[in-house]
């Protein structure tokens, strides 16, 4: 099977997946109170539109429940995912909203969890037992054993307070003005980005300057789980018969370290990596709270706490979304890495 069609077949799988989910989802929502319910339809407050009773019937909330679910799948594919009462807002535009905000700490601290864990777990695995992989280890194990809200705290304390070079928030108060203003168009709500295509590198570089701790909290923190797949994962290839013939005729230690080895030993952190991502796409609650940053984690929190079904069916759905694709992309990611997977 060609990749482009272990690719559409991988596509054709994820219809299923979602409509699982949409069921499932669907099927919380029938415990719902009546009011809960409405707000799951409109995209203004409903106590601004009659009575319960009114809207349930100008919204079929009568009609039976095949009916329903179809009218609710309707209102989802065309962007209507309900009243948010925590910001008393639209759950879409909140989410739309505070999504970039969580997308610009993952987009940038994903390659350097990942790069980093891959080169630190093959260098630990390729000198087992050596200086550089005990180092490695105790780097890890104190990295995993540290809570991301103390450590987080830590850098806030010595670095934003004490030292203030690294302040929280998304921008300074001068960078925060100009953003909001006319004279500044924002294309993807990212800081970082925006400020490049506007022509504006100071915004750039301000964003960054608030971005360094939440970045550097997260590589620390998570960067251990990589380190040990990857570590573990070369062992075991590095003991493969294919490698210990390579070896005996002679080719290069490089080679065969970085072509075949690695290269095998790709896949469970290929898994452990989409995953990865997908999890800070969907929220980085206390990273967020502690570095100021009003992401799409904290608003689920929030969400959570009061009571918001709508803001939190919302997030579900977001969450649901962004792991299907996820899961397709580590898929795809297997096949490239290891063509016998298409065969499977």
């Amino acid at each position: 099977m060609g990749l482009r069609e272990y690719i559409i077949r991988r596509v054709l799988l994820m219809i299923p997946t979602l409509i699982g989910v949409s069921l499932l989802i669907f099927g919380v929502m029938q415990f719902f109170s009546p009011m809960q319910r409405v707000s799951l339809y409109v995209s203004e407050s409903p106590k601004e539109l009659g009575s319960v009773a009114e809207i349930m019937e100008k919204y079929g909330l009568n009609d039976p429940i095949i009916t329903q679910y179809f009218r609710w799948v309707r209102e989802v594919m065309s962007g209507n995912l309900g009243w948010s009462r925590t910001l008393n807002y639209p759950v879409t535009k909140s989410i739309l909203e505070r999504l970039p905000a969580t997308a610009e700490i993952a987009i940038l601290s994903a390659p350097l969890i990942i790069l980093l864990g891959i080169y630190l777990g093959v260098k630990s695995a390729v000198h087992q037992d050596k200086l550089i992989d005990h180092a490695t280890r105790i780097f890890s194990i104190v990295g995993w054993s540290l809570p991301t809200f103390w450590f987080g705290l830590i850098l806030v304390s010595i670095f934003s307070i004490s030292l203030p070079w690294f302040p929280t928030g998304r921008l300074g108060a001068e960078a925060n003005v100009f953003v909001h203003s006319s004279e500044f168009i924002v294309y993807t709500g990212m800081n970082s980005i925006d400020g490049i295509l506007n022509g504006q590198l100071w915004i750039t570089l301000d964003a960054l300057r608030h971005l360094v701790l939440p970045i550097v909290t997260l590589v620390v923190v998570i960067i251990a789980l990589i380190v040990r797949v990857m570590r573990s994962s070369m062992l075991e290839a590095l003991n493969k018969g294919y490698i210990v013939t390579a070896r005996a005729k002679g080719l290069d230690q490089g080679e065969v370290i970085n072509k075949h080895a690695r290269r095998n030993a790709l896949i469970p952190v290929v898994t452990i990596s989409g995953m990865l991502v997908a999890g800070m796409l969907t929220g980085l609650v206390i990273v967020e709270y502690i570095f100021n940053i009003h992401g799409i984690g904290e608003y689920a929190a929030n969400a959570a706490l009061n009571l918001d079904a709508p803001a939190i069916l919302g997030f579900a759905i977001v969450t649901g979304a962004i792991y299907v694709t996820a899961n397709l992309i580590v898929d795809i990611l297997y096949a490239y890495i290891d063509p016998r997977i298409r065969l499977g």
